[in-house]
């Protein structure tokens, strides 16, 4: 089913640019804190999937410290983009600051989805999104 750019819009924060993003490799940057100082984790553009609500699921190997950051404090910031995908003013490059909350997926359906196309996972962090702001 086609989804026009307007349903993506108007329904979710996560614009046609944003998927056009995970397109394309890139790093990845997770930044959680707890009760001590920022911890940044990264992982690849290729390992988002954007579920059809909109929230972000990653597969988890690592991540032991975000992990425990999330136990303490839900919110987190993610940064990604694609110097292959154009931006503002049709410049080369674009990326995105995200932020939400996060939790750890260990059971379920969409662990199971996940484990199936990330078989080195232990867990899935998911990350329900509340902004995702174009920087480029």
């Amino acid at each position: 089913m086609q989804v026009s750019n307007t349903f993506w819009e108007e329904h979710t924060v996560l614009t046609e640019k944003f998927h056009e993003v995970l397109k394309h490799e890139g790093v990845v940057t997770i930044v959680s804190w707890g009760t001590e100082e920022p911890h940044v984790v990264n992982s690849w553009n290729s390992y988002l999937v954007v579920t059809s609500d909109g929230r972000i699921l990653i597969p988890a190997y690592g991540f032991r410290k975000t992990e425990k950051n999330v136990s303490q404090n839900h919110r987190v910031k993610m940064a990604l983009g694609s110097k292959d995908v154009l931006g503002y003013k049709d410049y080369q490059g674009t990326g995105f600051v995200v932020e939400g909350t996060a939790e750890y997926l260990s059971i379920g359906a969409e662990y199971d989805m996940m484990k199936e196309k990330f078989s080195f996972l232990t867990r899935v962090l998911e990350i329900t999104v509340t902004s995702a702001k174009q920087m480029l």
